[in-house]
């Protein structure tokens, strides 16, 4: 199975580079929503072809429990679909940082915060 067929999120794919997360929401950047999400995404260099971050903030869920339940939710929603963005980028031979953002302060189902995580 090659890497780019492996249904997994390993850590080089997650973004933890506090200078990265400040350009990102800085400047530079572009958006989409798609409520209950948005996206924030930006063109990088010397990263994996996709690095990704999610953001639900303390604002909408007060509850550690509920905002670590919508983080999984969309990991998991990433993680299933990742080849959808990754056969992009490897056709443009582009490499991107990318911010999901929470916007509601309900909870959803998996199935919607998937087919969300696929239109974006």
């Amino acid at each position: 199975m090659s890497d780019s067929l492996k249904l997994t999120l390993p850590k080089v794919e997650r973004l933890n580079s506090r200078i990265l997360i400040e350009r990102l929401f800085t400047g530079g950047s572009k958006s989409l929503p798609a409520f209950p999400l948005r996206i924030v995404y930006m063109p990088v260099e010397n990263l994996p072809a996709a690095t990704i971050l999610i953001s639900v903030p303390k604002k909408r869920f007060k509850r550690a429990v509920k905002r670590n339940r919508v983080k999984r939710q969309v990991r998991e929603a990433y993680r299933k679909n990742k080849h959808i963005l990754l056969d992009a980028l490897k056709d443009s031979g582009r490499k991107i940082a990318v911010a999901f953002i929470w916007l509601d302060n309900e909870l959803h189902e998996s199935a919607d915060v998937e087919a969300k995580v696929v239109k974006l």
